[in-house]
């Protein structure tokens, strides 16, 4: 070994840059043998389908997913120009306004008051994350039962206490507040979770420092634990933002995209639009278009919103 390393010192600077380099190639190679398996399947159900919307958007596509003639931008065109396509973007920034700050502010409340060293803590921890273990679709069914015009339980408190009752699903008012609250309620679990691990990794000496420097709690939150607490914060904020031009299940279940498409959003319109209609190429713009969407927003919260972070 001795000799080995002897005889690689003597080499001229060519020559062991050389060497690196044919030792950079046997490690790339290596290590895409590896990840040859994972890169098969993302390949397969990510960037295959993704590609494929991509094609279809440019196409007339009958319902059996044959393309049936060059349409080139018609399909953009035609969604620029329908009300319908407006209405549901119009719905879906409006969701993603009600869902999105909420989510993050109520989890954040839920994770700061359950960080606290209190006898019996613990079951509260385990109730504020049980929306985690809940399903979509169970989810939708329970607020559903809650929010029926005429048996759910909160039209019966508003009646028992002299209000008239409200048609949470059935109102185009109403409506997109009542899939809100149904999907700021399942998303608290996850976001409450990753919170108060945050919370949990900073150190208490902080906080003892702060404390006999004479800070008090609001001065030790906005000092401390805010900024201390961003990274994860940036975290969630994006997952939500995502999750909430994604949401599909609640509003299939609540509401079918009604009344007069105020709760439409784009994940739903583009399935109604390939599976109900049977227009695949519009339905694959719309596709496109929500992920240039999604894109754009997540480039602009890491060109932006991160300078903002404090990750020491």
């Amino acid at each position: 070994m001795t000799d080995q390393v002897a005889a690689k010192q003597l080499m001229d600077p060519a020559s062991r840059d050389k060497e690196k380099r044919k030792k950079a190639r046997k490690n790339f190679w290596t290590a895409m043998l590896f990840m040859l398996p994972a890169i098969a399947i993302i390949g397969f159900f990510l960037f295959y389908p993704m590609f494929k919307t991509l094609y279809f958007s440019f196409f007339v596509v009958n319902s059996r997913g044959d393309t049936i003639s060059f349409a080139g931008l018609s399909n953009y065109l035609y969604l620029w120009e329908s009300s319908t396509f407006r209405t549901s973007m119009k719905a879906t920034f409006l969701f993603a306004l009600y869902t999105v700050p909420t989510t993050i502010l109520v989890s954040l409340f839920l994770a700061v008051i359950t960080n606290e060293k209190v006898r019996g803590i613990p079951f509260f921890r385990v109730a504020f994350s049980s929306t985690l273990g809940v399903s979509v679709a169970a989810g939708a069914t329970i607020w559903l039962i809650l929010l029926h015009p005429s048996v759910g339980v909160f039209n019966n408190l508003l009646a028992g206490i002299g209000f008239d009752r409200i048609g949470w699903l059935t109102s185009s008012t109403w409506a997109l507040i009542s899939v809100s609250i149904t999907t700021i309620w399942m998303n608290l679990g996850f976001n409450f979770i990753i919170l108060l691990g945050g919370l949990q990794n900073i150190s208490e000496e902080l906080y003892e420092s702060a404390r006999v420097d004479g800070a008090g709690y609001w001065t030790q939150l906005f000092k401390i634990t805010i900024p201390l607490l961003s990274p994860t914060l940036f975290f969630v904020s994006v997952v939500t933002i995502i999750n909430s031009f994604q949401s599909f299940g609640q509003v299939d279940i609540l509401t079918g995209g009604g009344p007069n498409n105020s709760t439409n959003l784009i994940v739903y319109s583009i399935y109604r639009e390939a599976f109900e209609s049977g227009f695949f190429g519009t339905a694959s713009a719309q596709a496109m278009i929500l992920f240039a969407l999604v894109l754009i927003l997540t480039i602009i919260q890491f060109k932006f919103v991160e300078k903002k972070v404090h990750y020491q």
